[in-house]
């Protein structure tokens, strides 16, 4: 078996070598290692392969060692700028009081400015905020003193604990336990790897994450406030589009008294999603609940657990199937992408769904020749669906509905209203594809069959139902 330690070493000469003993004497293969001073200077990501045991009596050793990283660890880097009279001498009292609190100094920058003052800034080693309140009311005694905020400053000032800051920062947007975020810890280090390796600079990459952990976690809760709409398509068939800020729509489908949905957006959305359900469907705790996914990523798939019937195709279900395995997705079998990914599941709170509660009701097409294959019909009350596969160009499994003769299309990713984005939406557009590693696998393939959907349209007046943004109205002429 494997396992990732992350381990807290002194910034010493022998400090990897101590840690290669342990594993060296138990007979453990290290498979990587990770490890960037100007990045970090204190944590190495170890990646061991061993038996049960041996892992086990490794977890003893770095812990007597004083390697291990705890999962309580508070500490955190405070940047503050002292605003101080440019004349010699004057940042004496400020260190005194830095020393009186034995803070260490990790980071110092200052320079004049032609005024009569001069800004110092610098970078605190804290562990405990209560320490930190009382150095900055003494600071404050002896001159202007301004907190900078870590994760919206320009410049990165200090790096020395950046795995640390960086995911208690996400952990604590979206409110993850310390058993997620030390699986965040590590597949953020991947990531930053992974960047190294490609010789890319991660700090535009990393504040995208941020962001899209800012806008997941500020509509949480009562901020959660999807644009819901109704629109009739016969006297007993109506479809409801719920549209949430992050993640997929879900299509509500209400036809003779029964009810279908089609895809599910984020996991951590659940409460709030199901509190919605309740309110447009009466006896939702009541009946059987069916979803239909039009593919597997993981911003349509992730409330499956609760419904008691998905239907997708067959490569959909063969990636769900692989995921609750434990094995990678289609999104996850390129190396360079799968942290990203992980990020993401970790970040929403994602988990698999049981694939005994999948249905394959078409055919699978092996090698397509087509942009669309119809692989079969799928009926729901008055609606008639042809039903389509893609080859691939968003994702592979993915399939389009076409009911030509109520002139409805459900096009899950491959084609969404640009156009009829919220704001919110649109802002989340901007940050979604650093996570989901590319909005199209075959951006050039989804194009193809974006432009097949429109070909297979017949005359009339259409409505287009896409995962993201409102509906389409759509025209064809004859």
């Amino acid at each position: 078996m494997r396992k990732t330690y992350v381990t807290s070493m002194p910034n010493r000469i022998g400090a990897f070598l101590k840690a290669s003993k342990c594993f060296s004497v138990l007979g453990i293969n290290i498979t990587r290692v990770s490890y960037n001073k100007a990045v970090d200077s204190h944590t190495l990501f170890i990646d061991a392969e061993g038996t049960e045991e041996q892992l086990r009596k490794a977890d003893a050793e770095l812990e007597k060692i004083g390697y291990l990283q705890t999962t309580n660890a508070q500490t955190s880097i405070v940047l503050l700028e002292f605003c101080l009279k440019d004349v010699p001498g004057s940042v004496m009292d400020v260190l005194t009081l830095i020393d009186e609190f034995n803070f260490n100094i990790s980071y110092i920058s200052s320079q004049e400015n032609g005024t009569d003052y001069q800004y110092f800034k610098m970078g605190l080693y804290v562990d405990d905020s209560e320490k930190i309140s009382e150095f900055l009311i003494e600071a404050e005694k002896l001159c202007k003193v301004r907190v900078i905020d870590y994760n919206s400053s320009e410049k990165v000032y200090d790096n020395s604990i950046f795995y640390n800051t960086y995911v208690m920062g996400l952990s604590q947007t979206m409110g993850l336990t310390p058993d997620v975020s030390k699986g965040l810890l590590v597949n953020v280090n991947l990531a930053m790897q992974t960047l190294d390796e490609q010789g890319l600079s991660p700090y535009r990459t990393f504040d995208s994450i941020s962001k899209f952990a800012e806008l997941l976690g500020a509509s949480k809760g009562e901020n959660f406030s999807p644009r819901i709409s109704t629109h009739k398509i016969t006297e007993n068939t109506e479809i409801i589009l719920v549209e949430p800020p992050c993640g997929s729509n879900t299509i509500i489908i209400k036809s003779n008294g029964n009810i279908l949905f089609i895809d599910s957006g984020y996991a951590c959305y659940k409460e709030e999603m199901k509190n919605i359900f309740r309110r447009i469907i009466p006896d939702y705790d009541e009946i059987k609940k069916t979803i239909l996914i039009t593919h597997a990523d993981v911003d349509h798939c992730g409330l499956l657990p609760i419904f008691d019937e998905i239907i997708s195709s067959h490569k959909t279900a063969l990636c769900l199937k692989n995921e609750y395995s434990e094995e990678n997705g289609y999104r996850e079998e390129n190396p360079l992408h799968r942290p990203y990914i992980s990020i993401c599941k970790l970040l929403t709170s994602y988990k698999c769904t049981n694939p005994e509660k999948i249905t394959v009701l078409w055919k699978d097409v092996e090698n397509p020749t087509e942009p669309l294959t119809q692989i079969g019909f799928y009926n729901f009350g008055e609606l008639h669906f042809e039903v389509y596969e893609g080859k691939g160009g968003h994702l592979p499994g993915e399939i389009v509905l076409i009911d030509y003769q109520n002139h409805i299309a459900i096009t899950g990713d491959i084609y969404i209203n640009t156009h009829g984005l919220t704001p919110q939406q649109a802002e989340y557009n901007q940050y979604a594809p650093i996570l989901m590693t590319s909005v199209d696998t075959a951006p050039a393939l989804c194009m193809e069959e974006r432009k097949a959907i429109m070909q297979r349209l017949g005359v009339g007046d259409w409505q287009i139902f896409g995962a993201h943004g409102f509906k389409k109205d759509y025209s064809v002429n004859a």
